[in-house]
C-alpha cells in the first residue's frame, strides 16, 4: 500500500515539474526543473519498488542504481548547461559588456 503512495506521488512530481517547464521562459531555468523532475521522480519510483520488493538482493541493487542516479543527474545537467553557455545561448537578463 506505501508503494503505491509514492508511485502516485512520484507522478505529482511529474505533473508539477511539466507545469514548471512550460511556465517558465528561460531555457536554464527549464533545464534546471526538467533535472529535479527526473532526478526526484525517480529516486521516488525506486524507493516505492525497494518497498515492494522488501529486503532482499534486488532491493540492494535498486539502492545502488538510486545512487548512481543522483551522483549522474546532477552532473549531466551542469554538463548540458555549460555547453549551452560556452555556445552562446544567452542568460535572459545578462548585461551586454
Amino acid at each position: 500500500m506505501i508503494y503505491k503512495g509514492l508511485l502516485i506521488l512520484s507522478w505529482i512530481y511529474i505533473i508539477f515539474g511539466l507545469i514548471g517547464i512550460f511556465r517558465f521562459n528561460n531555457m536554464y531555468v527549464r533545464l534546471l526543473t526538467s533535472s529535479k523532475i527526473d532526478t526526484v521522480a525517480t529516486i521516488t519510483i525506486l524507493i516505492a519498488l525497494i518497498v515492494k520488493s522488501g529486503i532482499n538482493d534486488l532491493s540492494l541493487r535498486l539502492l545502488l542504481i538510486m545512487i548512481f542516479i543522483m551522483i549522474t543527474n546532477p552532473v549531466n545537467n551542469h554538463i548540458i548547461c555549460r555547453s549551452a553557455y560556452l555556445n552562446g545561448i544567452r542568460i535572459k537578463g545578462e548585461i551586454d559588456k
